[in-house]
């Protein structure tokens, strides 16, 4: 009888410490959060929504800033942040160098964004007049996509002209002093240099590109805690219908976020759809077309899978 009662104890007790870890894993003590000063997180961060929410069940947020999307994507891989949101390309860098992510959603394709532009006075009327032109981009960004794309779309190559790979600021200064002939860019530096620099659109990537923000999460973060990282889309969702029908409220924030003024900010949002829908295998297939095509002109090392990223709640 004792030996009896001693096992069901026991196995009690066992019962008892495995609810209380999986109690606590339920949700953590902090989110860490990797943004940047002009994409939605930063939006999320400043309406302090989400950081209000998860103060009522105990969680802190720490937001983490980072200057881009690859070097917020490291810091997911090393464990410095737990989400992230960034372009289409990134991911793809992360997954080829075996950053363990997932992806958890991602914006409304999102095409006029980004753009080939050239200066209000140049003779270059098209894609093709490309041929043998120095055009500033920043590398292994989605507006390379972009103009891979475009290039093949004329009948032209990669090779077909030169690259110039500069980040957003230094190719800003480029453009404007007549250092290179073209620029392709994304949004709000877009609406920047359309604004002051007055210049002109050869081709945006409706048509060619989707053009999405994904919404990314360690795979650890998501697997351990599924509830908090569906809850961040969920606030994702919100924030984007708040956004999306108070475009100068929300162009206030970014401006403020960014130090570019309101007017700038507003014409970029204007094209600019927030969202945040779960991964369908459509999206995936677009992504992965991204990867092949950075793997055929040598910028990605390797052939990546993008599926083998699909959070375990996907597959269910």
């Amino acid at each position: 009888m004792k030996r009896v009662l001693l096992s069901a104890l026991i196995i009690a007790a066992q019962a008892g410490l495995a609810f209380s870890t999986q109690a606590s894993a339920e949700k953590p003590d902090t989110v860490n959060i990797g943004f940047q000063k002009a994409n939605i997180f930063a939006l999320l961060k400043y309406r302090g929504t989400l950081d209000e929410e998860f103060k009522k069940q105990g969680i802190a947020v720490h937001w983490i800033e980072f200057p881009a999307g690859p070097q917020m994507l490291e810091g997911l891989n090393i464990g410095s942040i737990d989400l992230a949101a960034t372009g289409d390309a990134p991911p793809t860098f992360a997954q080829a160098a075996q950053a363990d992510l997932v992806y958890l959603a991602h914006s409304p394709a999102n095409p006029k964004t980004e753009a080939i532009v050239v200066p209000a006075d140049s003779p270059i009327k098209s894609v093709a007049d490309l041929k043998g032109k120095r055009v500033a981009l920043n590398k292994g960004s989605d507006v390379n996509y972009l103009l891979v794309t475009a290039l093949e779309q004329a009948g032209l190559s990669y090779k077909d002209i030169t690259p110039v790979y500069l980040p957003p600021a230094d190719a800003r200064a480029a453009f404007q002093r007549g250092a290179v002939d073209a620029w392709v860019i994304w949004d709000p530096y877009y609406a920047e240099v359309e604004t002051n620099a007055h210049a002109r659109l050869i081709k945006n990537a409706e048509g060619l590109v989707p053009h999405y923000t994904f919404y990314l999460a360690s795979r650890k973060f998501a697997e351990n805690y599924p509830q908090i990282a569906s809850k961040v889309v969920d606030e994702l969702g919100s924030l984007s219908t708040w956004a999306n029908q108070n475009q100068e409220e929300a162009a206030k924030i970014m401006s403020a976020s960014t130090g570019l003024p309101q007017p700038i900010w507003q014409r970029a949002l204007a094209r600019m759809p927030f969202g945040a829908e779960r991964m369908t295998p459509d999206v995936f297939t677009q992504q992965q077309a991204l990867a092949d095509t950075f793997t055929r002109i040598g910028l990605l090392p390797v052939k990546v899978n993008i599926r083998s990223a699909t959070w375990s709640q996907d597959k269910k």
